[in-house]
């Protein structure tokens, strides 16, 4: 049967590519993608499936019931852009304005669409369910997966699975790893309110600035300092708003910052003691400070055993140009999908997507693109690993 579902997505790959041609010309943000959920919508319209819209959002659920008893999986492909100016000059370069996808997102619904399409012409020869998650708003927090496990997505399901393209891989090989993969994550922006006054009588005010300098130089000791040195986070200060004149001493000034930690536990060290740091620097400094402190996408983990039956899954199946199924190491940046992993057991990999050249921008970068090979390769992983999950009950 696998053979026969790579044949099919292999007619289709051309099909692949002009999908996500079109909706690389066409993104949208997170929470503003009607245009994307309504292409998506239709293209679902006259197949032998289910079909849930609106779901937590601009979601959509797409349910293949192949009539016969077994498990139900789910497989998430998101599709929203981010903020970004394109800079890549591709004829199919975004067409609006600040606007880009700049993460592969366009090509994970690309592949699942006609992945789903060729599941559903092959249905009859499954067992059990298969519930597409198109998840909107993966970018920006709380994320689109929270608002759709809330609407029930994942009602009835057993496991999820998910794939990102990764332009950094090289194409042709997929990736995997068990246990925590990628980072949990967490904002923070503080405002530290000291006294204005005149360059030349600082005794007479309380300069901010110098306040600020000191929490970003301090923060830094959380990790050299605080945590083990075998836990993994880094905290990064991108925003310092200080401007002003240059002979007045500034009132306040507002930093804001990112977190990245591989464990939750971490992830509690991390913010007691950048809230200790800021007790601290009010009593030395006598400022004041607010802060907005918020958690958000959790550390993704991959189930153990599961991983291990998607990695044999993939090493076995004689997927059409692959040319390695390998374990890698964690992936730095964080992934809403965590919130499906946190609700059932599931497993999120990689495919390799680096341009053939070898020359390649990472993810949210202006000049971002991928090898559009990946995609068919994506097609033929999911779907290898889809029917070899459902038809686990037949050994």
């Amino acid at each position: 049967m696998k053979e026969q579902l790579f044949q099919r997505l292999r007619e289709k790959k051309e099909q692949i590519i002009e999908i996500r041609r079109y909706l690389h010309a066409h993104p949208e943000l997170s929470f503003h993608e009607e245009n994307t959920a309504k292409y998506i919508r239709n293209f679902y319209a006259d197949k032998d499936c289910e079909v849930r819209n609106n779901v937590g959002g601009n979601g959509v659920v797409v349910t293949i019931d192949s009539g016969k008893p077994g498990k139900t999986v789910a497989i998430r492909a998101d599709f929203d852009a981010l903020p970004i100016t394109e800079e890549t000059g591709l004829p199919f370069a975004s067409e609006s304005p600040g606007v880009m996808h700049a993460c592969g997102h366009d090509g994970h619904t690309a592949y699942m669409l006609i992945l789903g399409e060729t599941l559903i012409e092959m249905k009859d020869q499954l067992r059990g369910k298969i519930v597409i998650l198109h998840q909107h708003a993966e970018e920006t927090p709380p994320g689109g997966a929270m608002q759709m496990i809330k609407n029930g997505c994942l009602d009835g399901v057993d496991n999820v699975f998910g794939i990102h393209v990764m332009s950094t891989l090289e194409t042709g090989k997929i990736f995997y790893r068990e246990g925590n993969i990628q980072t949990g994550r967490a904002y923070f922006k503080v405002k530290i309110i000291g006294k204005g006054g005149h360059g030349s009588s600082p005794h007479m005010a309380n300069d901010a600035i110098v306040t600020g300098s000191y929490f970003v130089q301090a923060v830094q000791t959380i990790v050299s300092r605080r945590l083990n040195p075998f836990d993994v986070a880094s905290i990064t200060i991108g925003s310092f708003d200080g401007k002003g004149s240059f002979n007045v001493i500034k009132d306040s000034v507002e930093l804001e910052g990112d977190v990245r930690v591989m464990t939750e536990e971490t992830r509690e060290v991390v913010e007691r003691e950048i809230r200790r740091i800021l007790d601290g620097l009010q009593a030395m400094f006598g400022i004041t400070y607010e802060l907005d402190y918020q958690n958000d996408y959790p550390v993704l983990y991959n189930d153990p055993e599961l991983t291990e039956f998607v990695a044999n899954s993939l090493k076995n199946s004689s997927i059409p140009g692959v040319t390695g199924v390998e374990r890698c190491e964690p992936q730095p940046p964080s992934e809403d999908f965590a919130y499906y992993a946190k609700e059932r057991p599931s497993v999120f990999f990689y495919v390799g997507a680096m341009p053939a050249d070898g020359t390649y921008y990472p993810h949210h970068h202006p000049k971002f693109d991928i090898n559009e090979d990946c995609l068919l390769i994506a097609a033929e992983a999911m779907g290898a690993v889809v029917v070899d999950y459902l038809r686990r009950d037949d050994k």
